[in-house]
Parts: C-alpha cells; sequence; structure tokens
C-alpha cells in the first residue's frame, strides 16, 4: 500500500486536531494521561505549531484520503536533531505499516539522520516499530503517571537501518 506525504497548513488546523483527537482517543481512555496526550490538545495549539516555521504537519495520504498525520520539528541545524512529534494513524487504519512508511518518507524529506522521538513505555508495538526502524532508547525516561512512563528514542546517522 503506497502513501504519501502532504503538507498541512494554518487552514487544516481543525481537520488535523479532529484526526488527533480520534487517533489518540484509545491510549487517552486508557492512561489517563490528559496533560501529554496529543488526543487531549486543543485545536489552538496546533494552529500555534503550524506557525512555527520550523513545524512541518503532513497528512498521511492514501490516494486522496488522509489517514493520518504527523509532526517533524526541524530546525535545520546540523547540531540539532529533528523531531517527531506526534505521528497518528486513524484506527481503522493501523496494523498496515503505514506509519513506518511515513516515518522513511519524512526521513527522505528532512534527512536520515539525527532524530528524536518519545513513545509509551507500556505499548511495545511502538517500541517495537521505532526499533525495527533503527531508533535507539537513549536511556531517558519520564513517568507521567502511575499507568505510562515516556521512553526517549534517537536515531543517528550511523545507526541506519
Amino acid at each position: 500500500m503506497e502513501i504519501e506525504l502532504l503538507r498541512a497548513n494554518i487552514g487544516n488546523a481543525k481537520e488535523l486536531h479532529t484526526m488527533q483527537v480520534k487517533a489518540f482517543k484509545e491510549l487517552l481512555e486508557k492512561y489517563q494521561d490528559f496533560d501529554t496526550n496529543p488526543g487531549n490538545e486543543s485545536v489552538e495549539k496546533i494552529e500555534a505549531r503550524l506557525k512555527q516555521d520550523f513545524t512541518f504537519y503532513y497528512f498521511i495520504c492514501i490516494g486522496q484520503q488522509k489517514v493520518g498525520a504527523v509532526r517533524v520539528v526541524d530546525k535545520k541545524e546540523a547540531v540539532k536533531n529533528k523531531r517527531i512529534s506526534p505521528i497518528f494513524i486513524l484506527p481503522e487504519f493501523q496494523g498496515k505499516g503505514l506509519a513506518q512508511k511515513a516515518i522513511r518518507l519524512c526521513e527522505k524529506i528532512h534527512g536520515s539522520g539525527n532524530w528524536e522521538l518519545d513513545t509509551i513505555l507500556q505499548e511495545p508495538k511502538n517500541c517495537h516499530l521505532y526499533e525495527k526502524m533503527g531508533y535507539r532508547r537513549t536511556g531517558k525516561t519520564e513517568v507521567i503517571n502511575e499507568k505510562l512512563t515516556l521512553t526517549f528514542y534517537e536515531k543517528k546517522e550511523a545507526d541506519q537501518t
């Protein structure tokens, strides 16, 4: 299944918000991480990010259908990592390898090395996805609540798979 990334703009903020809420709803209910879960963010927060010159939001598309989105933070500085935060696939399209393809396209657009991201330690499928793609745990974790711990990853130029 081929995908493409379509750059989003400020006019897409409400659509991005609706999709993000839907994609993260199950995790928000499971972990009750109201301060950190993208599914609990306001549309205003997405609008503010879309206005940042170092933020790139992309819809993940199969043909004309938007099935998810990814935000890349790329300050275009050699000493700074690029960051994926968040990436999501709508529930009905999950488990089809779309996130992996989207990350590869992001790496093609923004450069293949010096990336970072974080995910939920208690979600082994998420951890497996990033590790399979060459991301390595940094050893840093952040306890959000008694149910949820974030684990941090990075991918350097030499980590390519």
